[in-house]
């Protein structure tokens, strides 16, 4: 994972932090006008109540800062992450995705290296076990990438046909596809995710891209982050 001011890479893929509206005081100042009060500058005591309010629920003061992000990512990670979105409206999510019912850029795909698959969990129906053997491993990222091949290459023999793009993108392998979208959410849309997406138990992938999206909030709102993810 390479970390800039405002990128983070994730394999082939990137999270980017656009833009920030708020700041922790943001929120205090948010929760206190039912006083007509207003700060300048976050004390202690304003931490308190930052903390006050995530240990009791009290949400709504969080969702008046937002954050801004570009996310690259496999088409696997986008629909996990879409679910954050869908029946959302209270935690103010916007989320616009490119489409290859309009473009035909360059396909880019996640394909895992040999030491990085995953074996089937014992006893249960999601998740993933322990790494695979590197041999299985090569054998299994060799298919993968013939298979990625092929199809991208049947994807261009549609389109060279005449079929158009919308329907050519059938042809494409799609879990593992990179796709782009603008993620537009309130701070508290934020901490939910990462609440459940960097817990250990998460798909390794998207745990990659929640601390992505960590290191590029945290600078932005340090207090009520750790209070909102970590409890504390």
């Amino acid at each position: 994972m390479t970390v800039s001011k405002d990128m983070v890479q994730v394999f082939d893929g990137y999270v980017k932090l656009h833009d920030v509206m708020g700041s922790d005081l943001t929120v205090v100042n948010a929760a206190r006008v039912s006083y007509n009060r207003k700060k300048e500058v976050l004390d202690e005591k304003d931490r308190r109540l930052i903390q006050f309010l995530a240990e009791n629920g009290h949400t709504s003061p969080f969702r008046h800062a937002t954050l801004q992000f570009e996310v690259y990512a496999p088409l696997m990670v986008a629909r996990q992450w879409w679910k954050y979105v869908v029946g959302a409206d209270h935690i103010m999510d916007g989320w616009n995705e490119s489409s290859r019912r309009y473009i035909t850029e360059e396909c880019e795909f996640y394909v895992p290296n040999t030491s990085e698959w995953r074996s089937a969990p014992e006893n249960k129906k999601q998740g993933s076990g322990d790494v695979l053997g590197i041999e299985l491993g090569f054998e299994i990222t060799n298919a993968l990438h013939q298979h990625v091949t092929e199809s991208t290459a049947l994807y261009e023999w549609a389109m060279s046909m005449g079929v158009c793009a919308e329907q050519a993108r059938l042809f494409l392998p799609a879990y593992g596809m990179y796709v782009r979208w603008y993620w537009t959410a309130s701070l508290q849309s934020v901490a939910h995710l990462l609440q459940q997406r960097l817990n250990h138990d998460a798909q390794k992938e998207f745990q990659d891209y929640a601390k992505a999206v960590y290191e590029l909030a945290k600078p932005h709102f340090p207090f009520s982050l750790e209070v909102l993810v970590n409890g504390q």
